[in-house]
Order: C-alpha cells, then sequence, then structure tokens
C-alpha cells in the first residue's frame, strides 16, 4: 500500500538534492547509486537506463530504498522503502532535461551531461517508484 511523503520533508524531492538509491544485485547484496529525484504527486521518479546496473537490478527485483539528507540540516533526512512499479520510456529524455536543468543548471542532459552518441546506446526511462514505507529524520531529534 502506498504512503504518502510528508510535507515537511516534500521539499528534499523538489530541491536538488542528491539522493541514495540502494537496489537488490541479482545475488542478493545491495548495490547504491547517487541519484537525481523527482516526485510526482505520491510516486518518486528516478531517470536512468535499462542497461545501468540501477536499471537492470529494480527490473529484476523491483524492492528499492532511497536516502535524501537535508544538506543545509544532515539531522534532517528521509528515507523511502518502496517498489518500481513502472519503467515510462515516453518523456524521459525530457524529464532528464528538466533534472539536468534543475540540478546542474544546463540545458540538455544529452549534450550537457553526456555526449548526444550516448542516447543511441541506452534506453532511458523514468523509474516511478510507489514508496510503501517512510522514515524520518534522527532519533535524537
Amino acid at each position: 500500500m502506498a504512503v504518502t511523503i510528508p510535507d515537511s520533508h516534500y521539499d528534499l524531492l523538489t530541491e536538488p538534492v542528491h539522493a541514495v538509491l540502494t537496489t537488490m544485485m541479482p545475488d542478493g547484496t545491495p548495490q547504491s547509486s547517487i541519484v537525481w529525484a523527482d516526485i510526482d504527486k505520491e510516486y518518486v521518479l528516478v531517470n536512468t537506463t535499462l542497461e545501468r546496473q540501477k536499471g537492470q537490478n529494480m527490473l529484476g527485483n523491483p524492492k528499492v530504498s532511497m536516502l535524501i539528507i537535508d544538506p543545509i540540516d544532515s539531522s534532517r533526512w528521509i528515507e523511502i522503502r518502496g517498489m518500481a512499479v513502472e519503467f515510462v520510456e515516453d518523456g524521459a529524455e525530457t524529464h532528464a532535461d528538466k533534472l539536468t536543468q534543475l540540478y546542474t543548471g544546463k540545458q540538455r542532459f544529452y549534450g550537457d551531461i553526456y555526449p548526444v552518441e550516448q542516447k543511441q546506446n541506452e534506453t532511458r526511462v523514468i523509474c516511478i517508484i510507489e514508496p510503501n514505507k517512510v522514515s524520518l529524520d534522527a532519533i535524537f531529534r
């Protein structure tokens, strides 16, 4: 069952704060990647490719965890556990451009971050993550 991201921490998914996404390797070991995160109402969005390790891992095992720490106050954070419920190709490059603008101030993912030729070698997708557990902040607060 999906849970809602609290308003108190919603900004960590709308501002350019890097997240750590943890997926599961085929052998069951965790694999973590720094990602740019986004939110669409109740779903967390991560832009990746089906060829990258995190994409392959989520296709094989959709269970994920994401940790986002406030860069101004490290005792303020959100952990989101959930499921990668969908991989959407349509609009994925536009979404990557949106994240590029937010996180770097540059205009295009392909051309400014990665060479334009790179897109021929990968299947860019928006990974839609449905949160099913949310934890907030440090115990000592």
